[in-house]
């Protein structure tokens, strides 16, 4: 059992930060605050830390990202010759006292550092390690989460948000260091002034720049497009703003609200572009300026939402409908102008939409799916690249609207989606067409495959145990139909199962993928209904899929699938 009011104690006597120190006091007759923040060290996973900021060992805060960033250093002084490693930050509350603390420690440990001056996107990290030759990066981030939180994602040699095994081994480095005896440090300003840290200079963003447009398939100003765009307060404005208009894109409104990093997100307390209150301010905005289509890029810059004039509304495109959008663009494109798809590979999730395998069906190309987190999609187009094959690789996505056309960064890119999306938005106003015109003829075509996700939190020590619960319950009980449709197989992760593929080469070996707590009940018809807890939050989340002829109809199914769901979590 943690000595849970011991840990609480010793922090008192030992924190030498006045802020945490004051953090500590508030919560000294809280019995349920002092559990909640010292019950786990918050754990160093696969997507490295993620948490509430404040003190305690279950927070986000110096001592816990001193303590990460010491394990880090352990291992890669054990395993690189010279290491070195690039670091970068979103707009987040603490973002710039986190880079400064991980790179005065990695310093401190004879760890070369080089670090973006300001707020910059994931991919544009992801680059970065590539282009500068790092042995590992830092991106100090919590993505889409509320403001109380942040994060701190470590990246491989690849550019690749950390492999598994890679994770564990850091992990037992952390574990071995004691937050208050076992971390080094050096100031970051001496750090600075002796060069063993370094600011990234801006030819590597040119670079990052360049290669995104390198992906573009149709970059004609002769059809200039208007845009409103807003960044929720994050870091794609300059980035976003930069390819765009490379591209010919120069009618860009900007949500002023929303322009400028503000790690409190005033406007939006969820600024997820997944969900539209995060859209509304932009909305707003478009309903006076009239645009083509609404762009909105999370705070950190590697995920991106689209609303589009639809009559007297604006409507949203999930990131399923958009991941199949760009596929059936990008692989139309490439058709048109005389490549041969039959050897092309695209990668998407379990989690993913279906309709993925009928547009592969009737383009000839590849797909390949890999369990949630893009990491994994990067693993793929690893293997492309050791092969000597990587241009093979044409797309990737993920159901939460993740995207990534070439292989210059191993995460999803909201930069090159941004691009790629107003090149489609243009291609199809040419032919009379918006983007929902669009997303409706690919329903007719290929049926109304939708997907919905119902998820649930479970905060706390107790609420661990619940979803620990939930998913035995799930493996152990598995019903005999769902909302009326036979469930007609289960596949449990736990252990590993061999990587769905579609149109693979009869010469190409089958893969296995790691093992994951995911159950999937496969349905008649196709339909699905897989439960996974999140990777990154504490919550689980069901996705169902349906398949149905009509709108109406699939509609009509998911809501039936998603009481069954809500049935389970709750």
């Amino acid at each position: 059992m943690r000595d849970v009011q011991g840990l609480y104690s010793e922090w008192v006597d030992r924190v030498q930060d006045a802020e945490l120190a004051g953090l500590l006091a508030d919560m000294k007759d809280d019995t349920k605050a002092i559990e909640d923040a010292f019950f786990q060290d918050l754990s160093f996973g696969t997507a490295g830390l993620r948490g509430v900021i404040g003190a305690g060992t279950n927070r986000m805060n110096v001592l816990t990202v001193g303590r990460a960033t010491q394990g880090l250093a352990n291992y890669l002084v054990a395993n690189f010759e010279n290491p070195s490693v690039a670091i970068a930050r979103d707009s987040r509350n603490k973002g710039e006292l986190f880079v400064q603390t991980a790179a005065s420690v990695l310093a401190a440990n004879g760890v070369r550092v080089y670090v973006y001056p300001r707020v910059e996107p994931t991919p544009a990290l992801s680059f970065a390690v590539r282009d500068l030759g790092c042995s590992a990066g830092i991106n100090v981030t919590a993505s889409h989460n509320p403001a109380p939180y942040n994060g701190y994602k470590v990246y491989g040699a690849d550019g690749c948000q950390i492999t598994t095994q890679a994770a564990k081994d850091i992990s037992a480095q952390v574990e071995a260091v004691d937050c208050f005896a076992d971390v080094r440090t050096v100031p970051f300003d001496e750090a600075l002034a002796n060069g063993q840290v370094s600011w990234i200079g801006e030819d590597t963003l040119d670079r990052f720049i360049d290669n995104v447009a390198a992906q573009s398939l149709s970059a004609s100003a002769d059809d200039p497009l208007k845009i409103v765009y807003t960044p929720l307060c994050g870091t794609g404005l300059e980035t976003v703003k930069r390819i765009l208009n490379r591209i010919g894109v120069e009618d860009i409104t900007v949500v002023p609200e929303q322009a400028e990093p503000n790690g409190d997100f005033p406007t939006c307390e969820y600024p997820n572009p997944e969900a539209r209150p995060a859209l509304e301010k932009g909305i707003q905005l478009s309903r006076e300026v009239h645009p083509d289509l609404l762009l909105a890029t999370d705070p950190d810059a590697d995920r991106v939402g689209v609303a589009v004039p639809d009559g007297d509304d604006y409507a949203l495109i999930t990131g399923n409908e958009m991941g199949v959008l760009l596929l059936d663009y990008i692989a139309r494109m490439r058709r048109d102008r005389g490549e041969d798809l039959s050897r092309a590979v695209a990668i998407t999730t379990i989690v993913s939409s279906a309709m993925v395998d009928d547009v592969a069906a009737d383009y000839g190309f590849q797909v390949r799916r890999v369990l949630t987190g893009f990491k994994y999609i990067g693993e793929q187009i690893a293997l492309l690249e050791a092969a000597g094959e990587p241009e093979r690789y044409i797309f990737g996505f993920e159901e939460s609207y993740g995207y990534l056309a070439g292989t210059y960064v191993r995460d999803k890119d909201a930069v090159v989606a941004s691009m790629l999306i107003c090149e489609m938005a243009r291609y199809y106003r040419a032919r009379g067409m918006s983007l929902v015109d669009a997303r409706r003829a690919l329903y007719e075509k290929y049926g109304y495959w939708f997907n919905r996700t119902v998820s649930l939190e479970y905060p706390g020590a107790e609420g661990a145990q619940r979803m620990a619960d939930i998913m035995a319950r799930v493996r152990a009980d598995a019903p005999a139909d769902i909302a009326g449709f036979k469930v007609t197989g289960v596949l449990d992760y736990d252990g590993g199962a061999t990587m769905p593929r579609l149109n693979a080469p009869a010469d190409e070996p089958d893969q296995t993928l790691p093992s994951a707590n995911v159950v999937e009940y496969q349905l008649e018809g196709g339909r699905k209904f897989i439960v996974r807890p999140s990777g990154t939050e504490p919550k689980i989340k069901v996705y169902v899929f349906a398949k149905a002829a009509t709108e109406n109809e699939a509609n009509e199914q998911l809501d039936a699938m998603c009481d069954v769901a809500r049935e389970l979590l709750a």
